[in-house]
Protein backbone atom coordinates (compact mmCIF):
# COMPACT_ATOMS: atom_id res chain seq x y z
CA UNK A 1 0.00 0.00 0.00
CA UNK A 2 1.12 3.52 -0.75
CA UNK A 3 0.24 6.40 1.57
CA UNK A 4 0.48 10.02 0.39
CA UNK A 5 0.33 12.77 3.02
CA UNK A 6 -0.32 16.18 1.44
CA UNK A 7 0.03 19.50 3.20
CA UNK A 8 -2.40 22.22 2.12
CA UNK A 9 -1.24 25.04 -0.14
CA UNK A 10 -0.02 28.44 1.04
CA UNK A 11 -2.69 29.39 3.60
CA UNK A 12 -4.76 32.45 4.25
CA UNK A 13 -5.58 31.67 7.87
CA UNK A 14 -7.86 34.69 8.21
CA UNK A 15 -10.45 33.02 5.97
CA UNK A 16 -9.29 29.40 6.35
CA UNK A 17 -8.55 29.12 2.66
CA UNK A 18 -5.61 29.71 0.33
CA UNK A 19 -3.68 32.73 -0.84
CA UNK A 20 -3.43 33.45 -4.55
CA UNK A 21 -0.12 31.57 -4.46
CA UNK A 22 -1.77 28.72 -2.59
CA UNK A 23 -4.42 28.28 -5.30
CA UNK A 24 -1.64 28.18 -7.88
CA UNK A 25 0.17 25.52 -5.83
CA UNK A 26 -3.03 23.47 -5.61
CA UNK A 27 -3.42 23.53 -9.40
CA UNK A 28 0.19 22.46 -9.91
CA UNK A 29 -0.29 19.72 -7.32
CA UNK A 30 -3.28 18.41 -9.27
CA UNK A 31 -1.04 17.90 -12.29
CA UNK A 32 1.10 15.57 -10.19
CA UNK A 33 -1.70 13.72 -8.42
CA UNK A 34 -3.92 13.74 -11.48
CA UNK A 35 -1.44 11.51 -13.30
CA UNK A 36 -1.25 8.98 -10.45
CA UNK A 37 -3.40 6.02 -9.51
CA UNK A 38 -5.32 7.08 -6.42
CA UNK A 39 -7.82 4.68 -4.90
CA UNK A 40 -9.00 6.50 -1.78
CA UNK A 41 -8.85 10.09 -0.57
CA UNK A 42 -9.40 11.57 2.88
CA UNK A 43 -9.41 15.24 3.81
CA UNK A 44 -9.32 17.51 6.85
CA UNK A 45 -12.55 19.40 7.61
CA UNK A 46 -10.67 22.72 7.40
CA UNK A 47 -11.14 24.90 4.35
CA UNK A 48 -7.50 25.26 3.35
CA UNK A 49 -7.10 21.49 3.09
CA UNK A 50 -10.38 20.98 1.22
CA UNK A 51 -9.53 23.79 -1.20
CA UNK A 52 -6.11 22.26 -1.85
CA UNK A 53 -7.68 18.88 -2.54
CA UNK A 54 -10.38 20.22 -4.87
CA UNK A 55 -8.41 20.35 -8.15
CA UNK A 56 -6.79 16.94 -7.64
CA UNK A 57 -10.09 15.29 -6.75
CA UNK A 58 -11.76 16.80 -9.78
CA UNK A 59 -9.03 15.51 -12.10
CA UNK A 60 -9.26 12.01 -10.65
CA UNK A 61 -13.08 12.11 -10.45
CA UNK A 62 -12.82 11.25 -6.76
CA UNK A 63 -14.70 12.29 -3.66
CA UNK A 64 -12.68 12.61 -0.46
CA UNK A 65 -14.05 11.42 2.86
CA UNK A 66 -13.84 14.17 5.48
CA UNK A 67 -12.14 13.04 8.70
CA UNK A 68 -12.28 15.24 11.78
CA UNK A 69 -9.00 13.89 13.15
CA UNK A 70 -7.13 15.14 10.06
CA UNK A 71 -7.63 18.77 11.14
CA UNK A 72 -4.56 20.68 12.31
CA UNK A 73 -3.01 19.45 15.57
CA UNK A 74 -3.42 22.61 17.63
CA UNK A 75 -3.53 22.14 21.40
CA UNK A 76 -2.35 25.30 23.15
CA UNK A 77 0.33 25.14 25.83
CA UNK A 78 2.05 27.43 28.31
CA UNK A 79 5.35 27.81 26.49
CA UNK A 80 8.17 28.54 28.96
CA UNK A 81 9.10 31.91 27.41
CA UNK A 82 5.51 33.13 26.99
CA UNK A 83 3.67 33.85 30.21
CA UNK A 84 0.99 36.16 28.80
CA UNK A 85 -0.64 33.79 26.28
CA UNK A 86 -0.90 30.16 25.23
CA UNK A 87 1.08 29.01 22.20
CA UNK A 88 0.66 26.25 19.64
CA UNK A 89 2.11 22.99 20.94
CA UNK A 90 4.55 22.58 18.05
CA UNK A 91 6.14 26.02 18.26
CA UNK A 92 8.82 26.19 20.96
CA UNK A 93 12.10 28.08 20.96
CA UNK A 94 14.98 25.67 20.16
CA UNK A 95 16.92 26.64 23.28
CA UNK A 96 13.95 25.59 25.43
CA UNK A 97 12.73 22.31 23.96
CA UNK A 98 16.20 20.89 23.20
CA UNK A 99 17.15 21.35 26.85
CA UNK A 100 14.56 18.72 27.83
CA UNK A 101 15.81 15.20 27.14
CA UNK A 102 12.29 13.77 27.37
CA UNK A 103 11.32 15.60 24.19
CA UNK A 104 13.64 13.34 22.18
CA UNK A 105 11.96 10.18 23.49
CA UNK A 106 9.06 8.58 21.64
CA UNK A 107 7.35 7.44 24.84
CA UNK A 108 8.11 10.38 27.17
CA UNK A 109 7.82 13.61 25.14
CA UNK A 110 4.31 14.16 26.51
CA UNK A 111 5.44 13.94 30.19
CA UNK A 112 6.49 17.59 30.28
CA UNK A 113 4.33 19.71 32.59
CA UNK A 114 3.18 21.98 29.75
CA UNK A 115 1.98 18.96 27.76
CA UNK A 116 0.14 17.45 30.71
CA UNK A 117 -1.61 20.71 31.57
CA UNK A 118 -3.07 20.92 28.08
CA UNK A 119 -3.98 17.23 27.60
CA UNK A 120 -1.69 16.97 24.59
CA UNK A 121 -1.18 13.23 25.00
CA UNK A 122 -4.94 12.62 24.90
CA UNK A 123 -5.24 14.62 21.67
CA UNK A 124 -2.26 12.78 20.17
CA UNK A 125 -3.74 9.39 21.04
CA UNK A 126 -7.09 10.42 19.56
CA UNK A 127 -5.39 11.19 16.26
CA UNK A 128 -3.24 8.06 16.06
CA UNK A 129 -6.03 5.73 17.16
CA UNK A 130 -8.20 7.03 14.32
CA UNK A 131 -5.24 6.82 11.96
CA UNK A 132 -4.67 3.18 12.92
CA UNK A 133 -8.37 2.46 12.48
CA UNK A 134 -8.15 3.83 8.93
CA UNK A 135 -5.08 1.73 8.13
CA UNK A 136 -6.80 -1.34 9.59
CA UNK A 137 -9.79 -0.67 7.34
CA UNK A 138 -7.38 -0.84 4.41
CA UNK A 139 -5.76 -4.08 5.55
CA UNK A 140 -2.93 -3.11 7.92
CA UNK A 141 -3.43 -3.59 11.66
CA UNK A 142 -1.04 -1.97 14.14
CA UNK A 143 0.75 -4.36 16.51
CA UNK A 144 3.49 -2.72 18.55
CA UNK A 145 5.67 -0.81 16.10
CA UNK A 146 4.70 -2.96 13.11
CA UNK A 147 1.56 -3.82 11.15
CA UNK A 148 -0.13 -7.18 10.73
CA UNK A 149 -1.15 -7.61 7.13
CA UNK A 150 -4.74 -8.77 6.85
CA UNK A 151 -5.23 -7.68 3.25
CA UNK A 152 -2.04 -7.08 1.29
CA UNK A 153 -2.65 -4.57 -1.50
CA UNK A 154 -1.07 -1.91 -3.67
CA UNK A 155 -3.81 0.68 -3.18
CA UNK A 156 -2.83 4.35 -3.05
CA UNK A 157 -4.39 6.43 -0.28
CA UNK A 158 -4.03 10.21 -0.09
CA UNK A 159 -4.55 12.33 3.03
CA UNK A 160 -5.00 16.09 2.58
CA UNK A 161 -4.08 17.71 5.88
CA UNK A 162 -1.69 20.05 7.74
CA UNK A 163 1.96 20.27 8.76
CA UNK A 164 1.55 19.82 12.53
CA UNK A 165 -0.85 16.93 11.99
CA UNK A 166 1.43 15.40 9.37
CA UNK A 167 4.26 15.27 11.91
CA UNK A 168 1.97 13.42 14.33
CA UNK A 169 1.26 10.79 11.67
CA UNK A 170 4.96 10.51 10.81
CA UNK A 171 5.92 10.17 14.45
CA UNK A 172 3.55 7.22 14.80
CA UNK A 173 4.64 5.48 11.60
CA UNK A 174 8.33 6.02 12.40
CA UNK A 175 8.12 5.62 16.21
CA UNK A 176 9.86 8.91 16.93
CA UNK A 177 8.94 11.90 19.07
CA UNK A 178 6.76 14.43 17.23
CA UNK A 179 8.69 17.21 18.99
CA UNK A 180 11.75 16.31 16.93
CA UNK A 181 9.75 16.34 13.70
CA UNK A 182 7.80 19.52 14.49
CA UNK A 183 11.03 21.43 15.00
CA UNK A 184 13.60 19.91 12.66
CA UNK A 185 11.72 19.24 9.42
CA UNK A 186 9.55 21.47 7.26
CA UNK A 187 7.03 20.25 4.71
CA UNK A 188 6.37 23.20 2.41
CA UNK A 189 2.79 24.09 1.45
CA UNK A 190 1.32 21.64 -1.12
CA UNK A 191 4.17 19.17 -0.53
CA UNK A 192 3.68 15.41 -0.75
CA UNK A 193 5.21 12.87 1.63
CA UNK A 194 5.09 9.23 0.52
CA UNK A 195 5.17 6.01 2.53
CA UNK A 196 5.13 2.53 1.00
CA UNK A 197 4.56 -0.68 2.92
CA UNK A 198 7.31 -3.29 3.00
CA UNK A 199 6.24 -6.88 3.70
CA UNK A 200 9.58 -8.67 3.78
CA UNK A 201 8.05 -11.60 5.63
CA UNK A 202 4.49 -12.64 4.86
CA UNK A 203 1.99 -11.10 7.21
CA UNK A 204 4.19 -8.38 8.75
CA UNK A 205 4.71 -4.92 7.29
CA UNK A 206 6.35 -1.64 8.09
CA UNK A 207 5.70 1.73 6.47
CA UNK A 208 8.84 3.14 4.87
CA UNK A 209 9.17 6.74 3.74
CA UNK A 210 10.28 7.02 0.11
CA UNK A 211 10.07 10.82 -0.09
CA UNK A 212 9.42 13.71 2.28
CA UNK A 213 7.92 17.04 1.38
CA UNK A 214 8.15 16.57 -2.39
CA UNK A 215 7.47 19.84 -4.26
CA UNK A 216 8.62 18.77 -7.71
CA UNK A 217 5.24 19.92 -9.04
CA UNK A 218 6.30 23.47 -8.14
CA UNK A 219 9.80 23.22 -9.59
CA UNK A 220 8.55 22.17 -13.03
CA UNK A 221 6.68 25.50 -13.14
CA UNK A 222 9.60 27.49 -11.68
CA UNK A 223 7.37 28.27 -8.71
CA UNK A 224 9.33 28.80 -5.47
CA UNK A 225 7.98 27.13 -2.33
CA UNK A 226 6.02 29.28 0.09
CA UNK A 227 7.71 30.35 3.32
CA UNK A 228 4.86 29.14 5.57
CA UNK A 229 5.99 27.01 8.58
CA UNK A 230 9.54 28.35 8.49
CA UNK A 231 11.32 30.99 10.54
CA UNK A 232 14.09 33.48 9.70
CA UNK A 233 17.25 31.98 8.24
CA UNK A 234 19.33 34.67 9.93
CA UNK A 235 18.14 36.80 12.83
CA UNK A 236 18.79 40.05 10.97
CA UNK A 237 16.59 38.98 8.04
CA UNK A 238 13.14 40.51 7.67
CA UNK A 239 11.34 37.19 8.08
CA UNK A 240 9.23 35.56 10.79
CA UNK A 241 11.01 35.31 14.15
CA UNK A 242 8.12 34.08 16.31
Amino acid sequence: MKLLIVRHGDPDYSIDSLTEKGWKEARYLSEKLGSMKIDYAYVSPLGRAKDTASFSLEKRNLTATEMEWLQEFDPRINRPDCTDRKMIVWDWLPQDWTAEEMFFQYDHWYDHKAMQESNVKERYEWVISNFDALLAKHGYVREGHLYRVENANNDTIVLFCHFGLECVLLSHLMSVSPMVLWHTVCAAPSSVTTFITEERREGTAIFRMSSFGDISHLYVHNEPPAFAARFCECFTYDERHD
